[in-house]
């Protein structure tokens, strides 16, 4: 006798219809991952949701609307930066960018982490949500 056991059927919510992004929609959010790296505070604010919350390597840690600008004046500005690995995830009006990087710039040790940063398509505009940097070392 053989016994069958019922299939778990995926829910029809919204988080487990992943989409895609048009290679033009991913060249945009790349292009601004780039920039919040190598173009300074100003840009990095410009494509930042006034409320994202950004979590650094500690210190200093999870930080979240005006304290981010505070820690990315030091953080910005990079010279170069290389990101592979690069993955993006779609989920309605949400992107998910994951990637490794390695970033540089003078008289400051190459920095090399793993990121993942979170957009949201509102008013036909993408703005980052939330960024996470884990280092490797």
């Amino acid at each position: 006798m053989t016994l069958s056991t019922p299939r778990a059927e995926t829910p029809g919510h919204a988080a487990h219809k992943a989409g895609t992004l048009s290679p033009r929609e991913q060249g945009v959010l790349w292009d601004m991952e780039e920039h919040f790296w190598t173009s300074g505070e100003d840009t990095a604010r410009a494509t930042t949701a006034a409320n994202a919350v950004m979590i650094f390597p500690y210190p200093p840690g999870i930080l979240q609307g005006d304290h981010i600008w505070n820690h990315l004046r030091e953080r910005t500005g990079w010279r170069s930066v290389s990101m592979a690995e690069r993955r993006v995830t779609r989920c309605g009006d949400i992107a998910i960018l994951t990637y490794r990087v390695s970033a540089e710039k003078p008289d400051v040790p190459i920095f090399k982490a793993l990121c993942a940063s979170t957009y949201l398509h509102d008013d036909d505009r993408w703005l980052r949500i939330s960024h996470q940097q884990t280092a490797v070392t």
